[in-house]
């Protein structure tokens, strides 16, 4: 309070004694000189991009391929989505990105990484705009939306069969795994979601949105962070509560692990709407069902759709392990889900149901042997 206060009689004092005309110069200037550091540090990223192969657009022709960013595709935390089109014909989603209170580093990160990243499931960057305050990636154009509607819509024109939706589940697991391992430096995304999850004409799924991305060398088995990101129902426990463990790749890995629940539940994973109370809170319901030896109900046709079913939520319980030591690397995510069912078993601890559960399992981390850090399986590392 009297931080406050001295705040507020500082600026009384300054207009009283400097005069209303000063005080709001000195305002624009610091404006000014804000939004010029983040111009400089766009500019100088760019500069020292020697082999950067996206292309330059300006403004004038972002606004053309768009038509005046008439049809707007979706709206996200760092920038609106519009349909456009190029010279050639081709359809591109252009991200007019919004106001950035980072000094840019949305942008930065978004082109740092997606910028050199060539793989089938990681959305390909072909341009971007830098014009001022005004900036704008372009990107292919991705027919069948994002993941998202897929999951959580109840009409039957757009749902999902069990093979496709295991194949998404596949797809994204080797673009994620190709981010970790496959570049020459480990790319975090933090912010792996059904949101960001992007289908092509064929459902194939491609990973975009890489504002809150990250770079580290591979051999970094931890990284530190000032504070949390990611989006709340995807983030990682250690992002919260130091206690747990570093911070390192398994946040990716615990994120995909919730988007496996819904996208095998079709249902948010939190769900406060349902019949009975304890079916609320998915991953810990479906944990406690396999644990008492029932079977999930799932809608399916044959019973090899519910063996894959089975595989997916076995998966994704292993990747949201309190404990990151605890859960799978991508590469072992992949093997896992390209194996048989029949040498999976269901972890010992079940996934974490509240922020109180955080501590009572940090606590008991060492208290058995998990069978993922057994010999049953290869190294999770």
């Amino acid at each position: 309070m009297e931080i406050i206060i001295g705040f507020l009689l500082e600026w009384r004092v300054l207009f009283s004694v400097l005069g209303t005309p000063f005080v709001i110069a000195f305002l624009i200037y610091k404006w000014r000189r804000r939004h010029l550091s983040m111009y400089n540090a766009v500019e100088e990223f760019l500069q020292s991009q020697n082999n950067f192969m996206p292309i330059s657009y300006s403004f004038s022709k972002i606004k053309r391929m768009t038509k005046g960013f008439k049809e707007k595709l979706g709206e996200g935390g760092y920038g609106t989505v519009f349909k456009g089109t190029l010279r050639s014909g081709c359809l591109v989603a252009v991200k007019k990105l919004g106001q950035s209170n980072t000094n840019g580093q949305d942008f930065i990160n978004e082109v740092a990484t997606i910028g050199r990243i060539h793989h089938v499931n990681v959305v390909q960057l072909i341009g971007y705009c830098v014009h001022g305050s005004k900036r704008a990636l372009v990107y292919d154009f991705m027919p069948k939306g994002s993941l998202n509607k897929y999951i959580f819509s109840s009409e039957e024109s757009i749902f999902l069969d069990n093979e496709k939706t295991y194949n998404i589940a596949l797809g994204v697991a080797r673009g994620i795994e190709y981010l970790h391992r496959g570049c020459d430096m480990q790319i975090l995304h933090f912010d792996i979601k059904p949101h960001n999850i992007l289908l092509d004409e064929n459902f194939t799924p491609k990973i975009s949105d890489f504002g809150l991305a990250k770079l580290y060398s591979i051999e970094d088995n931890t990284i530190s962070l000032t504070a949390a990101r990611g989006t709340l129902g995807y983030m990682a426990p250690e992002l919260f509560y130091k206690n747990i463990g570093g911070i390192s790749y398994k946040v990716d890995v615990y994120s995909f692990g919730m988007l496996l629940m819904e996208l095998v539940g079709k249902r948010k994973n939190l769900n406060a709407f349902v019949e009975h109370s304890s079916q609320i809170y998915f991953p810990t319901w479906v944990y406690d069902q396999f644990n008492d030896g029932k079977d999930i109900e799932i809608e399916c046709a044959a019973e090899e759709d519910k063996e894959i079913v089975r595989k997916m939520i076995i998966v994704a319980l292993w990747c949201i392990q309190t404990n990151p030591s605890n859960r799978p690397s991508m590469k072992k995510v992949v093997e896992m889900l390209e194996g048989e069912v029949e040498h999976l078993q269901i972890p010992s601890r079940a996934p974490l149901s509240s922020p109180e559960r955080v501590i009572k399992d940090c606590d008991q981390e060492n208290s058995s042997q998990d069978w993922l850090s057994s010999q049953t399986l290869p190294s999770t590392s």
